[in-house]
């Protein structure tokens, strides 16, 4: 059927894409089954007797408006960037316990005086922070196959707490790390051309705004 003969259905399409927020192409896979459901109520209609025109009134009536469908796409993309914020922040958390000691290993710092204890401290937080967001993204996974099963209130907010929870343990990571990277230059000048050390830095960097904008795409969806 031309898209042209449903103008009405376009519309009323568009009008509810616009109030929706998240993943990108789940989005777009929600735009889709939803046209090609309200398509086939206008084929039916017509096949039934009724002009182009009111069938495809009657098919976006029964749809329903809008206001009424947002909500539950809603709800099901922001299921979706809880899931995806979760696997993205445990990958980075899982990744960066690894090769947080890699970094430093075989520097020719590394037999001279030890650190400040600040700046000891500054290291093991930092461990702390991906540990603890390392496990906050497990919770975010099973608060994601709890919530298909039921839509209990309790369950989706706790599904906020746990989103905004990854959401902060992120920036804070962020920021202690990029702290961390300071502090080590500041006090090794060979920490500078160190190959480990350049390249830790800018695939964290890299890292962080892969997080960054799962965390955006969270906050959007649940805003």
């Amino acid at each position: 059927m031309p898209v042209g003969d449903d103008v009405l259905v376009e519309e009323h399409l568009r009008q509810l894409a616009g109030r929706l927020r998240g993943p990108r192409r789940l989005r777009a896979d929600l735009m889709t089954e939803a046209r090609h459901g309200l398509l086939d109520a206008v084929e039916a209609y017509r096949d039934s007797g009724l002009p182009a025109r009111e069938a495809s009134r009657q098919a976006v009536a029964e749809f329903g408006t809008p206001d009424q469908l947002a909500p539950a796409y809603q709800a099901e993309l922001a299921v979706a960037a809880l899931r995806g914020l979760s696997l993205r922040v445990g990958a980075f958390a899982a990744a960066a316990s690894v090769a947080g000691d890699l970094t430093w290993r075989g520097s020719t710092w590394s037999a001279g005086p030890r650190p400040p204890d600040g700046y000891l401290l500054l290291s093991q937080s930092v461990e702390w922070i991906w540990a603890g967001a390392f496990l906050l993204g497990l919770a975010g996974l099973l608060l994601v196959t709890a919530t298909a099963r039921s839509a209990s209130p309790a369950l989706t907010g706790l599904a906020r707490t746990v989103g905004t929870a990854l959401t902060g343990a992120a920036v804070l990571g962020a920021l202690a790390g990029a702290g961390l990277f300071t502090w080590s230059f500041l006090l090794w000048d060979a920490a500078l051309t160190w190959p480990p050390m350049v390249i830790g830095m800018v695939a964290a960097t890299a890292a962080h705004v892969w997080v960054g904008r799962a965390a955006r795409v969270w906050l959007l969806a649940t805003r």
